[in-house]
């Protein structure tokens, strides 16, 4: 089959892509395809096929979208489904690596359920939630789906779930009001030494710890030999 002029020769799907925004800087956006369909009409000489491509884009960083195309051939479906990925691309409130809040997607008969997690916790999801969640910048969060496993309608439960999410700051200014909450508790320090501090030992470089009406316990020095208790 004939290219079209100027479409170019096909790009792998899943890679690394740059692109232009209107502003004019340059951002790298990925995209993964999540589902490829295919479909056949018989016709009087046979079958012909046609294919669908569902497919994810996003940043990493907080921009993410999904697009389906179809066509006659897998490359031109996938490239049909990037850029209407891109035209709907939306902006994802992020709290660190995680959500701000737990929240319910529903797209028809899927439901995704999306719960903050610790860092560290990874992406716990499906194939269809997975895709969306890592190329919307989102590195933890715990997920449950209800209902119709089609991967449709759970990348638009997820993307459904997405858009409703708020932060604090979002809720203010849409409301006109300052929350009486507590402040937000700011991601710990990880600790010197995991080891040291699960067996009670002093961190290297801190001086021992002394309990009350107890003296500081005496090393030997090199070449002597440690004291007996009577």
């Amino acid at each position: 089959m004939a290219s079209r002029p100027g479409s170019g020769p096909p790009r792998r799907s899943g890679g690394r892509r740059a692109d232009r925004s209107d502003s004019g800087d340059e951002r790298n956006i990925e995209d993964t395809v999540v589902k490829l369909y295919r479909c056949a009409t018989v016709v009087k000489g046979g079958r012909r096929f046609s294919f669908g491509a569902l497919v994810v884009v996003g940043d990493r960083l907080g921009q993410v979208g999904y697009g389906y195309g179809k066509a006659n051939e897998v490359p031109m479906a996938v490239e049909k489904g990037i850029k209407l990925a891109r035209r709907v691309m939306f902006r994802v409130p992020l709290k660190g690596t995680t959500i701000p809040h737990r929240v319910m997607g529903k797209f028809g008969a899927s439901r995704v359920m999306m719960i903050p997690a610790a860092p560290g916790t990874g992406v716990i999801a499906g194939a269809a939630p997975r895709a969306v969640l890592q190329l919307a910048g989102v590195k933890d969060v715990l997920t449950k789906c209800y209902g119709s496993t089609s991967p449709k309608n759970l990348v638009k439960a997820t993307i459904n779930g997405l858009k409703a999410l708020r932060t604090r700051k979002m809720v203010e200014s849409l409301r006109g009001v300052t929350l009486d909450l507590p402040p937000e508790p700011e991601p710990l320090k990880a600790a010197v030494s995991v080891a040291a501090g699960a067996e009670g030992l002093p961190v290297s470089g801190a001086a021992p710890e002394v309990l009350p009406g107890r003296s500081a316990p005496q090393f030997p020095a090199a070449g002597e030999e440690a004291p007996h208790e009577a």
